[in-house]
């Protein structure tokens, strides 16, 4: 897809050129600035760039120019791009209502929808700074390999995302990547103090290791997943934590032994099955944050008793420091972590 030639006209909207990699942060600087215009859509621009609808032309945004656009009404839903493919309400009622964009990819449960890669391209059109529609079927076993396959665009699954500063490379045909968990990331980040040992027990790409180790902690992580660890690994050198970590590609239970952490991340959903080795790991007074998928019905007991049990085991006690749901997890079962103190 590439632009319209550029109009002479001087009242023409404007738009900034950056490429199609920086979509993501050029335009989280341009709202920054006060100059994105959320009122008109991003557009492709040649092969390898995207126009960001701007008001004015930036000032403090690193880009690689100004550029008038031909006025055009924006279909700002995936309902009116379906609708302007010929799609009738009853099909269009079938149409994902939900997905993410993580770097260059969409990512998508298309369940029952007729013509997947319909949707798909109106996805790419929505989302000019994307290239490939990924459609995902679920996570697969104990090494958490997705399940999912290209329905649109160029078939690059392989990306960087930006959130909050920290980056992630990774393959979504390869490793799994939740968008829903954005919030938890950013705050790990931020419960962290300078120099504090932690423990993430299965660390993936670096979801939670990245941004801690960014904000001043040292993190010894372990990953049994071999493309994740490879992802975990790059991502330390891509984002300068290289010397602030520890990787292990190893199964938790086996680091574990060897660890004496100020704070324990179980960022899996059943976490519990692991929770012997955490508390090994975990110093007197530390914190563990302990990750479970649990029926709406049990949150937040179940997590709670688990922890508890398992402690009372060791002599210890544990005392509850929050509790939060992060996100559904499936019909009936929610996300949710618990963060406690254990003495």
């Amino acid at each position: 897809m590439t632009e319209e030639p550029h109009p002479t006209d001087d009242a023409a909207p404007l738009a900034a050129v950056v490429a199609r990699e920086r979509a993501e942060t050029a335009a989280d600087a341009l709202r920054e600035e006060g100059v994105y215009d959320e009122d008109r859509g991003v557009r492709p621009f040649g092969d390898d760039a995207v126009a960001l609808p701007v008001i004015e032309p930036p000032t403090e945004t690193s880009i690689r120019e100004v550029v008038r656009q031909e006025p055009r009404p924006r279909l700002r839903t995936l309902d009116d791009h379906l609708r302007e493919r010929g799609w009738t309400e009853a099909e269009r009622e079938r149409a994902p209502s939900s997905w993410a964009v993580v770097g260059t990819v969409v990512l998508v449960d298309v369940g029952d929808s007729p013509r997947p890669d319909e949707v798909g391209e109106a996805l790419l059109a929505l989302h000019a700074n994307a290239d490939t529609v990924l459609a995902r079927h679920g996570i697969d076993g104990e090494r958490r390999e997705p399940d999912a396959e290209v329905i649109a665009g160029a078939g690059d699954t392989e990306t960087i995302h930006t959130e909050h500063g920290t980056r992630y490379a990774l393959d979504l045909a390869e490793v799994m990547f939740s968008p829903g968990n954005k919030a938890e990331r950013a705050r790990m980040g931020e419960e962290v103090s300078e120099d504090e040992r932690v423990f993430d027990m299965f660390a993936g790409v670096g979801y939670f290791t990245l941004p801690m180790a960014r904000a001043g902690a040292r993190v010894t992580a372990a990953e049994i997943n071999p493309a994740s660890f490879r992802y975990l690994l790059e991502n330390a050198k891509l984002n300068e934590v290289h010397d602030r970590v520890d990787l292990y590609r190893a199964d938790c239970r086996d680091v574990a032994d060897g660890v004496d952490a100020d704070r324990v991340v179980m960022g899996y959903y059943e976490a519990w099955e692991y929770l012997d080795s955490a508390l090994d790991a975990l110093v007197p007074g530390g914190i563990v944050h302990m990750h479970e998928a649990t029926p709406n019905a049990l949150v937040f007991d179940r997590p709670i008793d688990r922890l508890r049990d398992a402690a009372a085991e060791r002599g210890r006690a544990v005392e509850i420091l929050d509790r939060r749901r992060v996100k559904g997890y499936s019909e009936g079962v929610a996300h949710v972590v618990v963060d406690a103190r254990v003495a």
